[in-house]
């Protein structure tokens, strides 16, 4: 049938006409196609450019077929580029920034003597500073079944800490004296004289003898000498340090080693101290103290804070935290008590747990001036003394400055069934027996 006959097909005769162009469009077609092939060129290029750099670096002795060290062979690319290209410009030397250290690496092959040589330093170092040590002999009378006295003695290790006009001041360990009849010190010369408890701290357990001048002769003066403090805060892991006093139960031993730890800490009553662990041999007996390599005492030995897995080696508390406790009692003052263990609680665990910041208390001990005031587990402590307290060094230094006898207000948050409130307690400072 024709199509002209039957109108219902007149669609297949109809033609679809071509879309016109749109020039704009193609133009932006054209320019985005165009800036994507400069940008992949760029990458291709800055590609090159360090690999070739890389390369330089990486095999320039093999590529140059020379033995010359990377800094000459990159000199020598830089000639060779300069000669050749008259049109290259000069390349810029490096800016080299004011006050920088400079670094002379020096190679040495050490030998068995040059191991010998530093030893004997070490030793020397170590025997000059002997002359501050001295051994504490305490004798404790006691009866037997027989209801007959008798006597025993222990000894450990002490130093010379400070002189006054008529005393020579001695640090050591309470534990070993404290229930001593009598006390001796050896002095570095062999000579012994008689010892007093002067002060000691029931926190951290140090105590500090003084042996009167007029006991001692003038050659036993001249022969022993004060020592000196360092700081304990710019020892880093690694660092030499030689033990001095008893460290294996011997007198005036000297022992060397190395700081493998600086970041423990121990917690006392009303207090924590950062210790340092060693790589020297010790044991539980063990005194003395740590000196650095210009002979100043950077810790005081104190083996009962060691680890479990530092048993064998030598602990040491780090003298610079335990310096104001010693000031406090070379002046004869007693060393304040509330009895609390505590922690900092940092916003980051306070958000962490929903906690208030503050001063977290983790014990009070029994009998204590803080179990008095009704100070509980769990609280945590904001204020002592209208001061305000936010982190466990804060809270130490306070303890420090309170006077035994005297009663303080200490604010403190209390978690009840509506969350934390705020609780004050009136607490007397003591003294730790």
């Amino acid at each position: 049938m024709d199509n002209r006959e039957n109108p219902n097909l007149n669609f297949i005769r109809e033609q679809t006409k071509a879309k016109p162009l749109n020039k704009k469009k193609l133009i932006h077609r054209l320019g985005t196609a165009a800036l994507c092939g400069i940008v992949f060129a760029l990458a291709v290029v800055i590609v090159i450019l360090a690999f070739s750099s890389l390369i330089v670096k990486v095999y320039g002795d093999k590529l140059s077929g020379q033995n010359n060290p990377p800094e000459l062979l990159s000199n020598n690319i830089t000639e060779e580029s300069s000669s050749t290209e008259a049109s290259s410009t000069t390349t810029p030397e490096p800016v080299v920034p004011e006050n920088t250290p400079e670094v002379t690496i020096i190679e040495k092959d050490w030998t068995l003597d040059d191991y010998q040589t530093l030893q004997s330093q070490l030793y020397t170092i170590g025997g000059q500073a002997n002359i501050s040590i001295v051994t504490i002999t305490s004798v404790v009378t006691d009866t037997d079944w027989f209801n007959s006295s008798y006597e025993t003695e222990g000894t450990e290790s002490g130093v010379i800490i400070a002189e006054t006009n008529t005393q020579i001041q001695i640090l050591t360990q309470r534990k070993r004296i404290s229930n001593a009849s009598k006390i001796y010190v050896t002095f570095i010369d062999d000579k012994i004289a008689e010892a007093e408890l002067l002060k000691y701290d029931g926190n951290t357990g140090i105590a500090i003898l003084s042996v009167d001048k007029d006991q001692l002769e003038k050659s036993t003066m001249a022969s022993i000498g004060v020592a000196v403090m360092g700081t304990s805060s710019t020892v880093l892991r690694g660092t030499i340090t030689i033990a001095l006093g008893s460290p294996l139960g011997t007198s005036y031993s000297i022992l060397t080693g190395n700081i493998t730890s600086t970041t423990n800490q121990i917690t006392t009553t009303d207090g924590n101290y950062s210790v340092f662990t060693t790589d020297i041999v010790g044991s539980k007996n063990d005194s003395g103290i740590l000196i650095n390599t210009s002979g100043e005492i950077i810790g005081f030995i104190m083996q009962d804070y060691s680890t479990s897995q530092a048993e064998n080696t030598l602990t040491a508390v780090h003298i610079s935290e335990l310096k104001p406790v010693i000031e406090m009692l070379l002046s004869e003052e007693d060393i304040p008590y509330l009895g609390l263990q505590v922690s900092t609680v940092t916003e980051k665990i306070a958000k962490a747990n929903d906690l208030p910041t503050g001063v977290y208390v983790k014990s009070v001990l029994m009998d204590s001036p803080a179990m008095a005031a009704g100070i509980q587990s769990g609280d945590v402590i904001v204020a002592i003394d209208g001061e305000q307290i936010s982190t466990e060094d804060a809270y130490q230094r306070k303890i420090l400055s309170l006077q035994p006898g005297e009663s303080y207000k200490i604010e403190l948050k209390r978690q009840g069934a509506q969350g934390y409130r705020d609780v004050s307690c009136e607490v007397t400072a003591g003294i730790l027996q």
